[in-house]
């Protein structure tokens, strides 16, 4: 062969022999990488484990997990493992993330394993909400976190005029550490703003005194918390919240709305089937007292229940959201409407510039890769009252956390669409 190929007669068709050789050494290997399917997917760090199937976890975002599950029932592709592990290393603020794949239990299937190597400080930027609603105008939030060791410092900024009655801009401040224990962790949140009103929420207020608080001009919260792991698809999360108004009318003077807070969450993945399926149900739980110090009493109901079922690039999500409040409840703590949650192409100053201590919800989505087709059906109303339901249809491009959407509302006469774009976690 190697006389032959010196031979300069020759030298083409040794060539062509050669990268056929090499193709077939790379097809090969795609090939039998092609013929192992993902049956578990685990991220291990210092003192703990997760199996992303069996548990939510709050170790990562839950973008994130949804995209490490996705790997479970599919062929084993060791291209994305990379980026995978890039990401976690990010969010866990890693020294050092790195993935292996092991035998599975059950013949042609195979086990994947992310290991993050904990930095001993490191320092991330994150952006939590960057969205613009033609109706609403810009809204925006970020923190910088300084991890040292299992210790997070954060500090953040936000303008925010959708997800609230009011506009509110100012600074938050939190202290976290995950893993105080295997199974708790600790968070401090303190946050400062200024609130800025629509004139259609000030007329509402004038028009029905004495259903919630006045129009504050600034907004303080303190909350400590703890997160605790019950089981494996069950976390609970409780801590007490201390919110202090300032009003400007009569005269300048301080009210509060404390709190206890308690929030149950339940997530569980099925991705045996041939259609992947995850159900995300959670419950909060908030109760203002006098015995807390508290000028407002209410007690605050949430619930919210999540399906989602995949196959290939085809996705079907349903969400139901239900609330209730029973008493008087601060502004800040009403439902609200009409914004980029809860119907979605609806001004929620046309909906109900004061919300809400009523809400049921109901979004459908379709997405095949990322262009999505939405449904949405809900209302928001006082009790005593009558519900007005609404319904609006959208369509966009959602790719990761980035949103496109073109969102209409359905009723008779102009129609005039809401055009939501940014990137919301």
């Amino acid at each position: 062969m190697r006389a032959f190929c010196h031979t300069m007669k020759y030298s083409w068709l040794c060539l062509m022999v050669g990268s056929l050789l090499v193709a077939g050494t790379q097809d090969s290997d795609l090939n039998v990488n092609k013929r192992y399917t993902v049956d578990t997917v685990i991220v291990a760090g210092k003192g703990w484990t997760t199996n992303v199937a069996d548990q939510q976890t709050d170790k990562f975002s839950s973008g994130l997990r949804k995209d490490l599950a996705a790997l479970i029932g599919q062929k084993l592709n060791p291209g994305i493992l990379d980026g995978l592990a890039a990401r976690l290393k990010k969010e866990l603020s890693s020294s050092e993330v790195s993935h292996h794949v092991l035998r599975g239990d059950t013949p042609d299937h195979v086990r994947v394993e992310f290991e993050a190597r904990p930095a001993r400080y490191g320092v991330d930027a994150t952006v939590t909400k960057f969205l613009y609603d033609s109706k609403q105008g810009w809204s925006g939030a970020g923190s910088v976190g300084f991890t040292v060791q299992q210790n997070t410092f954060g500090f953040g900024l936000a303008s925010d005029g959708d997800t609230l009655d009011e506009r509110f801009a100012g600074i938050s401040a939190h202290y976290e550490n995950k893993h105080v224990t295997d199974r708790v962790g600790l968070r401090f949140l303190f946050e400062s703003y200024h609130e800025q009103w629509n004139q259609s929420t000030l007329d509402a207020l004038a028009a029905n005194p004495g259903q919630t608080s006045d129009a504050y001009r600034t907004r303080q919260n303190f909350q400590p918390s703890a997160t605790i792991s019950l089981a494996k698809p069950l976390t609970l999360e409780i801590g007490v919240g201390f919110q202090r108004f300032q009003n400007q009318y009569p005269a300048t003077h301080y009210e509060a709305a404390n709190a206890v807070i308690s929030t149950l969450r339940y997530h569980q993945r099925w991705p045996e089937s041939e259609f992947q399926q995850d159900v995300d149900a959670d419950y909060t739980l908030r109760a203002s007292t006098r015995l807390l110090g508290s000028d407002y009493v209410y007690t605050s109901h949430l619930v919210g229940l999540h399906y989602r079922v995949a196959h290939g690039k085809h996705q079907l999500m349903e969400q139901v959201v239900a609330g209730g409040i029973v008493g008087q409840a601060p502004l800040a703590e009403r439902f609200v409407a009409g914004n980029s949650y809860y119907l979605r192409g609806w001004n929620k100053y046309d909906i109900d510039p004061i919300g809400g201590n009523r809400l049921v919800h109901n979004t459908v989505e379709y997405r095949y890769g990322p262009f999505q087709a939405f449904y949405d059906a809900g209302a928001v109303w006082d009790s005593g009252q009558p519900a007005t339901p609404r319904h609006s249809v959208g369509v966009g491009f959602k790719e990761s956390l980035f949103s496109l959407a073109l969102a209409f509302p359905v009723r008779s006469g102009h129609v005039e669409p809401i055009v939501m774009i940014g990137m919301i976690y």
